[in-house]
């Protein structure tokens, strides 16, 4: 098993340095400010009919579709991120999951600006006013939770007694590699739909559900090399959480927010809880 952990190891630490070097984070950065302007300039020309037909029945003819694709890429920049970061801590995979939740309520919001007509006005837009609003609010409280679910995180030195730490980080990133592969075949896919115009749902959505399986399965991992019932409890209450973010997802306007805002007080609940447990059992 050892020569098996190597080997993922191996292939698994690279891709995360290559990908969190800092000048590649600086590439991804100016590559997304010509994305936002190379569609500014498209959705532009396509609302003065000097797009091929073709182009034309693809691209919408709202220039705040382009805000909405700016964020899209972020929001997947830090999807490949949260998987690069399954392998730590529960703790700081949540809090990374929570990172997303708030991002999303923001691309929600400007989404809505999708829907405006151009030159933008209040009059017959006050729902959608309203799910701006919420939106926004909602991804600022969230963050301002995530905030303090950070701040009471400690490492528990029961993370440091797994019988085998490296035979499980390993296991993990095994897990990270394959969630990986289905993200980039569920992202290219839905590429492939967009191009050709044919209606999908957000893959995203859908790349959440593996999450959720993700982290019970590294929660079932997770037991193999440490068999703790309050690891186990802690564990399985952040899985959990992650089951109100997907819930979240898909929920309507409003409830999304309240439903986000459960998950993020249930997440801060437990943690407290859970470091109480340890104390105790070291005394």
């Amino acid at each position: 098993m050892n020569s098996l952990f190597a080997r993922i190891t191996y292939i698994f630490d690279p891709l995360q340095a290559f990908y969190e070097h800092e000048r590649l984070y600086r590439k991804f950065s100016v590559s997304l400010v010509f994305l936002f302007v190379c569609s500014l300039a498209a959705i532009e020309l396509n609302r003065r009919g000097l797009m091929p037909a073709e182009a034309a029945s693809i691209l919408p003819k709202n220039h705040f579709y382009a805000v909405h694709a700016a964020f899209t890429v972020i929001l997947v920049l830090e999807v490949i991120s949260l998987i690069f970061v399954l392998p730590c801590s529960f703790s700081r995979s949540l809090g990374k999951q929570f990172e997303i939740l708030s991002l999303i309520l923001i691309r929600n919001a400007f989404k809505e600006l999708s829907y405006f007509s151009e030159p933008l006005g209040y009059e017959g837009n006050v729902d959608k006013i309203l799910h701006i609003l919420a939106n926004g609010f909602g991804a600022l409280l969230i963050f301002a939770l995530l905030g303090i679910y950070y701040k009471i995180q400690k490492r528990s030195d029961e993370d440091s007694r797994h019988i085998d730490l490296y035979g499980f980080v390993a296991s993990k990133k095994a897990i990270s590699l394959l969630l990986l592969v289905s993200f980039v075949c569920m992202g290219g896919y839905s590429l492939y739909q967009t191009v050709l115009g044919i209606d999908h749902a957000d893959f995203l959505h859908g790349f959440y559900t593996q999450l959720i399986l993700t982290d019970i399965l590294i929660v079932l991992v997770s037991q193999c090399f440490h068999p703790s019932a309050k690891m186990i409890f802690r564990n399985s209450g952040y899985a959990l959480s992650t089951l109100m973010i997907r819930i979240a997802l898909v929920a309507p306007v409003y409830y999304n927010v309240l439903l986000g805002s459960a998950a993020m007080v249930f997440a801060i609940l437990l943690s407290l809880v859970s470091q109480h447990l340890f104390q105790q059992q070291k005394m």
